[in-house]
């Protein structure tokens, strides 16, 4: 399966253990293309997105759907909600999240992780 970093799709986060995330949800891809497609490498990591307000204008980035990103519901997406998944829980592709959102995912990221 190709995916690339910035792409948003459909999650199955099931099973789930705890406060993890539940469900089927979108997420975004955010894991280096280079790492991507490695063929021996079957994961990939990810962002978890939800259509719950932003809470923190640093760690949650809003989104507004767009033709480009292929949502049909305003969300956010969750930086402090980190995830390596196996490629067989992505479902389908939504779109691809704009670059200068990404910017500001990349931003969260380095603020979160104290990079």
């Amino acid at each position: 399966m190709k995916v690339h970093r910035g792409e948003i799709w459909l999650v199955s986060w099931e099973p789930h253990r705890g406060s993890e995330q539940a469900g089927t949800r979108p997420s975004l891809i955010i894991q280096a293309n280079e790492a991507n497609e490695l063929e021996y490498f079957d994961n990939t990591i990810v962002l978890a997105m939800s259509t719950t307000p932003a809470v923190d204008d640093l760690l949650h980035i809003s989104v507004e759907p767009s033709r480009l990103n292929g949502l049909s519901k305003a969300g956010i997406v969750r930086c402090e909600q980190v995830f390596t998944v196996s490629k067989s829980r992505l479902i389908r592709k939504f779109g691809i999240l704009e670059p200068r959102l990404l910017s500001k995912v990349d931003a969260a990221l380095r603020a979160e992780l104290a990079l």
